[in-house]
């Protein structure tokens, strides 16, 4: 399938072939949700943490005598009914993270790459050379193309000056080819690649 190819100046500089298999597959929902969960728990931190009562500092005196009292028994002022006692069964450190078979992870990739061109979100660029310094010229051109939320991927290496450009834009974010995820190209309404992300997508996903 053909693709057209713009610049910063919202001209056609060309044309691009683009591989059906990576950029024109069904979509599947189910595949979108398992990937954007599988992303989302690999970045939780996991640190939640309880007290169990072996880790309450206080005394180990019964607080008062078994029977007689008319109160109900204890053994210890750090069990779970007392305040500032123990958490039975709480939360402990722990990793949230769990294995994804690699044929669903690139099937997600695209699924998420298919969508974006089914619903005319996305923008093919020559590369990121605008030549542009300040980040309100940038800001000129995005609305000429009509970008506002975009994720922006470039090739093995990110164009430095363009990164620093578009730095303070909210809503833009810009990565390496080998950065490009499906949360993130779900949450941006569009998203732009370079005719060098092109290749190493296609290499990558062949």
């Amino acid at each position: 399938m053909k693709y057209e190819v713009r610049n910063f100046d919202n001209k056609k500089v060309g044309e691009v072939q683009l591989n059906p298999e990576i950029f024109s597959t069904p979509l599947r929902q189910d595949i979108l949700a398992r990937m954007v969960h599988w992303q989302l728990a690999k970045r939780r931190a996991g640190t939640h943490s309880t007290k169990g009562i072996s880790e309450i500092s206080g005394t180990t005196k019964k607080p008062w005598k078994q029977k007689g009292t008319g109160r109900a028994r204890q053994g210890s002022l750090r069990s779970p009914q007392f305040r500032k006692g123990a958490v039975i069964f709480g939360p402990h450190p722990r990793e949230h993270g769990y294995k994804l078979p690699k044929k669903i992870r690139q099937m997600a990739l695209k699924t998420a790459l298919s969508s974006k061109v089914a619903s005319g979100s996305l923008l093919i660029i020559e590369d990121l050379n605008a030549g542009i310094k300040k980040t309100k010229d940038l800001v000129k051109k995005f609305q000429d193309l009509g970008l506002r939320s975009a994720l922006i991927i470039d090739g093995i290496e990110v164009n430095k000056d363009f990164a620093r450009t578009a730095a303070n834009l909210p809503g833009v974010d810009v990565l390496p080819q080998q950065g490009i995820n499906v949360y993130d190209i779900l949450r941006h309404e569009h998203l732009v690649l370079t005719k060098a992300a092109i290749e190493n997508l296609e290499s990558r996903l062949k």
